[in-house]
């Protein structure tokens, strides 16, 4: 089961929910949630690896990272402004692996949160 921790301010609105919401559906493999959470064109820029364009690239790259499992997620902060988000934290991976992580979102409502 994966542990979750955040701080308090962590989702104290609307769309800080969200956001706590789409880092612990990445933490859990939860593809469904964020496929439905993404556009088509999305850009997922992983620093110093690669840049990951467009929704198919996005489910492929998950499906990929689905057999490494999580045991705990760490939010540190979570920050809202307008239309754009962004979070912090770390995952654990239950092989002992830490992923450090900075999330920027640009939070584009198609129903009211």
């Amino acid at each position: 089961m994966l542990k979750i921790t955040s701080s308090p301010n962590c989702g104290n609105s609307p769309k800080m929910a969200f956001i706590k919401e789409f880092n612990i559906a990445f933490a859990k493999s939860d593809v469904e949630f964020l496929l439905e959470s993404v556009t088509d064109d999305i850009v997922w820029n992983i620093i110093g690896d690669k840049s990951i364009i467009g929704k198919e690239n996005f489910i492929d790259e998950l499906n990929k990272m689905k057999s490494k499992k999580a045991s705990e997620l760490i939010l540190d902060q979570i920050l809202s402004h307008g239309k754009e988000g962004a979070a912090n934290g770390v995952i654990k991976m239950q092989n002992g692996e830490n992923m450090l992580f900075q999330i920027f979102i640009t939070l584009i409502v198609q129903k009211e949160l």
